[in-house]
């Protein structure tokens, strides 16, 4: 399987699990939880294979997601 075609299988995967906190967390409704999630530097580094960020867990993105919203910045893992 191509690195392409994994990734975008592991975030099919991944992305629900995330809009889900989002919508708890946030109180918001799908359409809003999946705006907040899409236009957030988050998602453009986990779209990119090399960054790695597609082996974290959807908590653990989760909680990057959060750090972005209240600092505006991602302290990534080193491990990612």
């Amino acid at each position: 399987m191509k690195q392409q075609s994994r990734l975008t299988t592991v975030l099919v995967f991944l992305v629900p699990q995330i809009l889900s906190l989002i919508i708890e967390e946030y109180n918001v409704d799908d359409l809003r939880a999946t705006e907040m999630l899409y236009t957030s530097e988050l998602y453009k580094c986990l779209e990119d294979e090399q960054t790695k960020l597609w082996h974290l867990s959807a908590n653990a993105l989760f909680e990057l997601f959060q750090e972005e919203l209240q600092t505006g910045k991602i302290t990534y893992p080193e491990e990612a």
